[in-house]
């Protein structure tokens, strides 16, 4: 991992640890800055990534972003966006997690692959990633964002790794062939009732293009997608909020399900 700094970026990057530590949203870093760039919105992230492994985490994989035409055409992009995920940012299937440990989280419903071999790009194909992965399962991530009341650009929420809160797995393991994953379907349940229906063709078209978009997007900074690293593919619809008392499921077809409560 290649972290690259200047006085500007380290400084948004307290801006985002500082917003973190106590929980209060931030201004956007492009309000302010209007000629932020997506690179060095990616070494803000990273500069922060590092500060928490100089604590003591651990990569555990990666998330995919903005991966539907919707949340591209909401900020005005053409193209995903990635984070890091850490060892302190998952939790088991069926958690009750406090709600006041993030700042305004929302929760969305994916599928995790498990990679059981390196994928350095550029040029992956969703080939190469079916091939290199060990297994999928559903998954729940719970996006949050350190910006004041979600208004984001795509350099805020890429500087904020992304807008990664927490993740959930699931427990029943497949092999990608077991499953149909463009087709797919997917239902989440909030508090048992039916709130939001997805398809995995919603997440560019099959989930396994966005492993390929990744693998080929971190060659840029010299970060291969590794083994056994778990990597969350993208929203199969739209985010939910959370609050305090809430249970959420999501049940996919074929593929199980994974439920998660906020107290």
């Amino acid at each position: 991992m290649t972290v690259q700094s200047s006085k500007k970026t380290e400084e948004f990057a307290l801006l985002l640890r500082n917003a973190e530590q106590k929980r209060e949203g931030i201004s956007p870093l492009s309000a302010d800055n209007p000629d932020l760039t997506i690179d060095e919105a990616y070494q803000i992230q990273l500069i922060n990534i590092q500060d928490k492994l100089n604590q003591g985490q651990v990569i555990t994989g990666k998330k995919i972003g903005l991966t539907s035409k919707a949340m591209q055409d909401l900020l005005g992009v053409n193209q995903p966006d990635y984070g890091h995920l850490l060892n302190g940012m998952e939790y088991e299937n069926n958690s009750v997690i406090p709600a006041n440990i993030l700042c305004q989280p929302k929760i969305e419903a994916e599928i995790a692959f498990k990679l059981k071999k390196d994928l350095t790009g550029p040029n992956i194909t969703s080939l190469d990633v079916l091939l290199a992965t060990e297994y999928i399962v559903p998954a729940f991530e719970i996006v949050d964002s350190r910006v004041q009341d979600w208004k984001i650009t795509i350099e805020d929420t890429v500087a904020d790794n992304a807008s990664s809160g927490l993740y959930v797995l699931g427990e029943q393991k497949f092999a990608v062939s077991e499953v149909d994953l463009a087709q797919l379907g997917m239902g989440l349940y909030k508090n048992g009732k039916l709130v939001n229906t997805g398809v995995g063709a919603a997440a560019l078209g099959h989930p396994a293009n966005c492993v390929a978009w990744l693998a080929t997007k971190l060659a840029e900074y010299d970060i291969p997608l590794k083994a056994e690293e778990i990597i969350l593919s993208g929203a199969l619809s739209a985010a939910v909020a959370v609050n305090p008392g809430d249970q959420f499921t999501a049940r996919f077809a074929g593929l199980g399900e994974v439920s998660v409560s906020f107290s």
